[in-house]
């Protein structure tokens, strides 16, 4: 009898130890099943930091809407966050494919081609024609005042995408020659145009002798000293053939005679003051320093009419435009729009030397004055744009001073940077581009709220402190049953 009962118990031991075997390697086989799906479904990963520092920018998203031709992105021996990274470009557009390469054995004419070994971390974007390759170098940069790595993974994979699926690249010529800031302050604004998928040319005209025919562009900054008579019928004839201008032009505080560049300017009935500007009003300025002027940019505006948001531009010791009247305008075919002003409270100053922040008796009331404008020339059937700004600093990468430890570039201050390339954009009748753009030297991490870590550690822990329970109550209550 004891025998037969220690049998029957062994016989329970065994099914139950089969049964939670069983049960144990249906859960594993599950879990193993549903990480599988996962990876291979390629689901997005959520985001919940503030600025979506994350996900693929809405930028991005405006820039590939409307591609219709087949993509692929060839990922290679890269960083695991590259390659999700690639993923979610195939969730914005369909046309977009990725393909993992494991090893290059089957792919010896990118060894040809590009120069790639079994030891290279690359991305290829290619489409049926063209084909660009970026390096793990090609995907951060360096920032030398600060000397940190900036993640520029979405830029790249971005530009190279438009590169590839673009034919024509605009051309951007920057005048030389007479330029009172080097080039070497122009580095970062030239960078992100061509980044921008533009050609950037450093054009000469005594040199040259003209203004590239492919010029869709030309940018003329701050002089120093007048142009010459050639240089400035060259650019009236670029004018009269429609050629379209960004002018940056600091105030005139030197007093530098200019006739043959303001017969430039005076095709459209525009000017620089002699002083500079200072606001008034506290809250557009920065950091309590009037001479940096903060303006909103006008909403109606092209430059950001596909933008559900209002940009600021910030100048710096910035003077102010002397645009015609309406009558002086009309009989030169042009016309204008503002594209930002000061407020009701800024002031004019031409005495430099007294250094007070409020308004002196000498200077000048000057609310609302325009210190950007679009101007649009009629030239019989051609016609000719300008976007001016009263300011070139702005513009440069020149260090601004914010506190006793802190410096930041002039062209990172407020939306600087997306004004100057939205205008490239709309010159360059490339209005899908006009955007506001993932600021890649913004570096956030992502801390979980008290409510978030609760339920993380609840899924961790409770779920299967549950699953236990209810196993424990079952057991329980089977064997009372008998």
């Amino acid at each position: 009898m004891k025998n037969k009962f220690l049998s029957v118990i062994k016989k329970k031991w065994l099914r139950s130890a089969v049964f939670t075997i069983i049960l144990f390697a249906i859960i594993i086989a599950a879990y193993v099943g549903i990480i599988y799906g996962i990876d291979k479904v390629n689901i997005s990963d959520l985001d919940f930091t503030k600025d979506k520092i994350y996900s693929i920018s809405q930028a991005t998203k405006d820039k590939l809407q409307n591609l219709d031709e087949d993509i692929t992105i060839s990922v290679y021996n890269m960083y695991e966050y590259v390659t999700d990274f690639a993923y979610k470009y195939a969730n914005v557009n369909n046309h977009i494919k990725v393909e993992e390469v494991e090893n290059l054995t089957a792919k010896k004419d990118w060894q040809n081609t590009y120069g790639v070994e079994e030891t290279s971390s690359f991305l290829l974007i290619k489409t049926e024609n063209k084909q660009k390759i970026l390096y793990d170098s090609d995907l951060y940069t360096i920032d030398y005042n600060t000397y940190e790595q900036i993640d520029t993974t979405e830029e790249a994979i971005t530009n190279a995408i438009i590169d590839v699926t673009t034919n024509v690249k605009p051309k951007i010529c920057f005048l030389e020659g007479h330029n009172a800031y080097s080039t070497d302050y122009f580095q970062y604004i030239e960078n992100s145009i061509y980044s921008e998928v533009n050609e950037v040319e450093h054009v000469d005209l005594l040199v040259k002798g003209k203004i590239p025919e492919d010029c869709k562009t030309l940018v003329i900054t701050a002089l120093k000293e007048d142009i010459t008579e050639k240089e400035r019928d060259l650019i009236l004839k670029y004018i009269n053939n429609g050629g379209e201008l960004l002018i940056l032009l600091d105030p005139n505080i030197d007093n530098i005679k200019t006739p043959n560049f303001n017969k430039v300017l005076d095709q459209y009935g525009v000017g620089v003051s002699d002083g500079i500007v200072l606001e008034g009003d506290t809250s557009k300025m920065m950091s309590g320093a009037p001479n940096f002027v903060i303006s909103t940019i006008n909403n109606s505006s092209e430059i950001v009419k596909n933008i559900n948001m209002g940009l600021n531009v910030c100048m710096i010791n910035s003077g102010k435009l002397n645009i015609a009247s309406s009558e002086e305008l009309q009989e030169k075919n042009v016309t204008v729009e503002v594209l930002a002003s000061l407020s009701d409270k800024a002031f004019y100053r031409t005495d430099l030397e007294n250094p007070s922040q409020t308004k002196i008796n000498s200077d000048e009331d000057v609310g609302g004055e325009p210190i950007a404008a679009i101007l649009t020339k009629q030239i019989g059937e051609n016609t000719s744009k300008m976007i001016i700004f009263a300011n070139t600093t702005f513009a440069t990468n020149m260090q601004i001073r914010i506190d006793s430890q802190y410096y930041m570039y002039a062209i990172d201050l407020y939306n600087n940077e997306d004004v100057l390339l939205n205008s490239i954009s709309y010159l360059t009748e490339r209005e899908d581009n006009i955007t506001i753009r993932k600021n890649d030297e913004t570096v956030s991490t992502y801390d979980v709220s008290e409510m978030q870590l609760r339920i993380v550690l609840g899924v961790i822990f409770a779920i299967p402190v549950f699953i236990v329970f209810i196993g424990i109550l079952v057991w329980w209550h089977r064997r009372r049953k008998k």
